[in-house]
């Protein structure tokens, strides 16, 4: 199993001059630290609009400095949001190709649509329409990234000519392909076209093994892939803090994973929100409303080292590739997290790594398999393949 720390930087108010300036340089250095520390992966998502709850408007600017400052993890892109209205397809393949080669091959290219009124709305995006968005937006992307040309697209929202679209990246076909996923829904449909399963559902061990289970099997038997590479990986996020302080640890774990649930809350069921007024924390700390999400409790890793690693040995029993160590929420402070990331390091990781490698030829076997098996099923494309010669005008 490997792990990768997730950034959605949270900013509760109040906020100063340098609020937003503080936090992103904190959490470079969180990422610098993650490297040096072991672990495989930093992710950041994409939101916009969403005040407190996520000031990850532009993850891929915020990973580009990741890139250059670490080594050896894992550029997690997770999600991007490919409808057409807040990113067009080319743009998208654009980016991903340029952190991909700045990174010298270590990004991994996830999908999502957004899913708030707050965030759709202000793209006009609909919400009867934005899966499908979704997924023609990463259609053409990904189609973009490997044909040399492009040959064009006429689609249900996007029309595109032939055009060669550049840089390529450097790992090929493509970089490893995520869809988000919160329901077991969406996990058939990632499995359906061989993505891999980002999911964030906090869902305990138990539930986690079923879902693992029918991944699998739909993604062996029955995908039919969006890419020209499968990935085969299942990924869960779940709270993260370690301390030796346990009453400490989960005093402030309670705090600020209650406010991340209670800005989810917010912005996707019972907020109403009114820009640059609107003081989530305060309405968290003083007036809250009771929220839980749809799947039920969560299943944290908030505690001591010995608290973390047991649980973390039921979501390895369970089948999960990899773990997304949400550990920047609330108010956790910039020291705690830092400290969090050295203890767990320290004292837990080692054991993972090391039956992770010990598993590295089951592993590569297994996706080798799913992969030859999957492909064999990809529709073959039916873009026109002929020659294009593009005029300028007046000079033809």
């Amino acid at each position: 199993m490997k792990f990768g720390g997730f950034y959605e930087h949270q900013l509760p108010r109040p906020w100063v001059r340098d609020s937003e300036h503080t936090l992103l340089k904190n959490a470079l250095e969180q990422a610098v630290l993650s490297d040096q520390c072991g672990y495989d992966y930093v992710w950041a998502t994409e939101h916009h609009f969403l005040e407190e709850y996520a000031h990850s408007s532009a993850p891929e600017v915020f990973l580009a400095a990741v890139s250059q400052r670490t080594r050896n993890v894992r550029i997690g892109h997770g999600i991007v949001q490919t409808p057409l209205y807040i990113n067009h397809p080319a743009r998208v393949a654009e980016r991903i190709a340029t952190l991909d080669l700045i990174s010298d091959g270590r990004v991994e290219f996830g999908t999502g649509a957004g899913a708030t009124e707050t965030e759709l709305g202000g793209f006009l995006v609909p919400q009867s329409e934005k899966k499908n968005m979704q997924l023609e937006g990463i259609r053409i992307a990904v189609r973009m990234l490997v044909e040399d040309p492009f040959t064009g697209y006429q689609g249900q929202f996007v029309k595109i000519p032939p055009r060669n679209v550049i840089p390529k990246p450097y790992q090929k076909p493509h970089p490893p392909l995520w869809m988000a996923c919160s329901r077991r829904e969406s996990i058939i449909q990632a499995a359906k076209l061989g993505l891999g399963a980002l999911t964030f559902s906090f869902v305990s061990p138990e539930e986690a093994r079923q879902w693992v289970k029918d991944y699998y099997q739909v993604i062996e038997n029955e995908c039919e892939p969006l890419g020209y590479a499968v990935n085969p990986n299942f990924a869960v996020a779940a709270p993260f803090l370690c301390d030796r302080d346990q009453a400490r640890v989960e005093r402030i774990g309670a705090e600020s994973y209650g406010f991340f649930l209670y800005g989810l809350g917010h912005y996707s069921f019972f907020g109403e929100h009114r820009p640059c007024k609107t003081d989530i924390w305060d309405e968290y700390k003083n007036n809250p409303k009771e929220f839980a999400p749809p799947e039920g409790r969560i299943q944290d890793c908030v505690g001591t080292p010995e608290q973390l690693r047991q649980r973390l040995r039921d979501f390895e029993q369970a089948g999960i590739d990899q773990v997304l160590c949400i550990a920047q929420a609330g108010k956790i402070p910039h020291d705690l997290l830092c400290s969090s990331i050295q203890l767990f390091s320290n004292e837990v990781l080692p054991e993972f790594k090391d039956r992770d490698l010990a598993s590295g030829a089951k592993q590569a076997e297994r996706r080798a398999r799913i992969n030859e098996k999957a492909m064999a099923r990809k529709p073959k494309l039916d873009a026109p393949q002929a020659e294009m010669v593009i005029r300028a005008a007046g000079h033809h």
